[in-house]
C-alpha cells in the first residue's frame, strides 16, 4: 500500500525543548520532521503535533514549531498514548471522516509514546506509517527496539523519502520541482 496525501495526516510526537537535548541524533530526527512538514504544507496534508505535558518538558523545538502551518493542531497530553486522550481521539476520529485514515507519525520517544501512539491508532482503525529516520529515543538500542515492535505490529516502516515521494506520486510538476529540493 502507498501512502496518498489526500488520506494522510502527519503526527509529531513530542518533539520538545527539555527532552530534545537527550534523544541520540535528535537534530538528524528533527531535520526529518522538517521536511515532511514542509512537504505536507505544501501538499495540504494537516499537521498535528502533540506535547506531553509541556509545562516540565517545554514547547515543541523552534525548528520544528516555526515550520508548523498556522492550521497545525497543537494537542496538549499527560498520556503516553496520545490516543488514549479522548479530545485527540476525537480530533482524529473527526479527520478519519473526511477521509484521513493515514498517519505518518514521527517524535520523540520512539519507544515510549510514539510506539504507544502508533499502536493505539492502529488498533482503531487508522494505518500507520512509522518514520524509522524521524523517530528518536535517549538510547539507540530504544530507538532499534521500537522500529522492530512497530514492524512486528504491522506499522508499515518507512523513511521520509519514502513519505514525500509517494505524497508527489509523479515526476515533472511543479509540485516535485518545489519539494524534490527539500531531499536533495
Amino acid at each position: 500500500m502507498l501512502i496518498e496525501a489526500d488520506r494522510s495526516i502527519l503526527l509529531i510526537v513530542d518533539f520538545q525543548e527539555r527532552l530534545m537535548p537527550a534523544i541520540h541524533a535528535g537534530n538528524a530526527a528533527a531535520e526529518r520532521a522538517g521536511i515532511l512538514i514542509r512537504a505536507a504544507s505544501a501538499l495540504e496534508i494537516p499537521v498535528e503535533v502533540t506535547e506531553q505535558y509541556p509545562r516540565g518538558l517545554g514547547p515543541t523545538i523552534a525548528p520544528v514549531r516555526e515550520l508548523l502551518p498556522a492550521t497545525a493542531f497543537i494537542h496538549e497530553k499527560i498520556t503516553f498514548s496520545a490516543q488514549r486522550d479522548p479530545a485527540f481521539a476525537q480530533h482524529f476520529a473527526n479527520l478519519r471522516e473526511v477521509g484521513r485514515d493515514q498517519i505518518i507519525v514521527m517524535g520523540a520517544e520512539a519507544h515510549v509514546c510514539v510506539l504507544q501512539t502508533a499502536l493505539d491508532l492502529q488498533a482503531a482503525g487508522y494505518q500507520i506509517f512509522f518514520v524509522a529516520d524521524a523517530v528518536g529515543s535517549r538510547a539507540p538500542e530504544s530507538r532499534d527496539l521500537a522500529i522492530a515492535r512497530a514492524r512486528q505490529a504491522g506499522c508499515v516502516v518507512v523513511n521520509s523519502e519514502m513519505v514525500v515521494f509517494e505524497w508527489m506520486e509523479r515526476a515533472g510538476t511543479d509540485t516535485f520541482r518545489a519539494l524534490s529540493q527539500l531531499i536533495k
